[in-house]
């Protein structure tokens, strides 16, 4: 199974992006979900977790704003993000992981422009 990211792009400060991952195969069996940034300079962040045992959790700078889902019909991984601010403008990585299997998407950049 592979995943392709898609949904990256440039927006203005305030805007909203939807980022996805789509899987070449089923993804259903994939207990844990995560989104992770990297800015330029800066380390890699984890931005959203979701797991089918302990739901949704966002860092602090993004809560309220961004929200992660699953599609296991459309074996697709999302990230909508609202309320956009310079300071999210980072690569964006999907991630899915079951027992040992742990996939990663290519990155989508996400530019916000002031």
């Amino acid at each position: 199974v592979q995943l392709q990211a898609s949904g990256g792009g440039l927006v203005q400060a305030g805007g909203s992006l939807r980022l996805s991952c789509t899987a070449s195969g089923s993804i259903s069996r994939f207990d844990a979900v995560t989104w992770q940034r990297q800015a330029p300079g800066k380390q890699r962040e984890l931005v959203a977790a979701l797991s089918t045992t302990t739901g949704t959790d966002y860092a602090e700078s993004v809560k309220g704003r961004f929200t992660i889902s699953k599609d296991n019909v459309a074996n697709t991984v999302s990230l909508q993000m609202n309320s956009l601010k310079p300071d999210d403008t980072a690569v964006y990585y999907c991630n899915v992981k079951w027992g040992r299997i742990d996939l990663w998407g290519q990155g989508t950049l996400g530019t916000v422009s002031s």
